[in-house]
């Protein structure tokens, strides 16, 4: 079961010290905002404006007229949240990020670099630095018969109880989610991994690795 450190380089989010309380990634998902609030509060008035109530966006950020901002959000230096986007609230959204078109994201973490460019749904999740996730790709964040989400490690035949209803995803740095996939409640995918278009993945798909779409996994050369 990946930790936090083995998924993520925390230079390279804002969420450092609030991240570094935890174990497991998804052990971070309760908490995401209130620690957006304590964090918003603390911003720099000369780097970000509060155009609405806990609501902080950089100074530096490009936001199209069109984007919905639900708070509490933050977004980074550099940031680009593109039209129709729809924040809904409790986001931490990095430096040097992309929230595209029609995407909408929901209680998550993106740290550095994080790119949601074209119509995806981002929920209960943290995504890594320099993430991709390709157009209609998705987190679904709650299984259909409404139980808690487990984690599953077939590879190595191990299950972790989260006690969590609500978890999407979990993707390390520098991980390549492919078109029109679908993460299901409880992945985890390990540093520089890719998953190829149109997966529907499930459970823990190790570092350096390929999900193929028929969920075979593979080793990258």
């Amino acid at each position: 079961m990946y930790t936090i450190k083995e998924l993520y380089d925390l230079d390279h989010t804002a969420a450092r010290e609030y991240l570094e309380q935890f174990t497991y990634p998804w052990e971070a998902l309760k908490g995401i905002k209130d620690m957006i609030l304590a964090l918003g509060a603390s911003l720099s008035k000369d780097e970000y404006d509060e155009v609405s109530e806990h609501v902080w966006i950089h100074k530096t950020a490009k936001v199209f007229p069109s984007a919905y901002l639900g708070a509490p959000c933050i977004i980074g230096p550099n940031t680009e949240v593109r039209h129709c986007a729809f924040i809904r609230g409790s986001a931490l959204v990095g430096a040097d990020c992309v929230v595209g078109n029609s995407c909408e994201l929901k209680n998550v973490i993106l740290f550095d670099h994080v790119q949601t460019p074209h119509y995806n749904y981002v929920g209960d999740s943290i995504l890594g630095y320099y993430s991709h996730m390709g157009a209609g790709s998705v987190t679904s964040n709650v299984k259909s018969d409404k139980t808690l989400v487990v984690v599953h490690d077939r590879i190595h035949d191990e299950h972790e109880e989260t006690g969590l209803k609500k978890f999407g995803a979990m993707l390390g740095d520098h991980v390549e989610v492919g078109c029109n996939s679908v993460l299901n409640p409880g992945t985890v995918v390990g540093r520089n991994s890719r998953v190829y278009p149109t997966s529907c993945v499930r459970g823990i798909v190790p570092e350096n690795s390929i999900w193929k779409d028929d969920g075979r996994i593979t080793e990258q050369k």
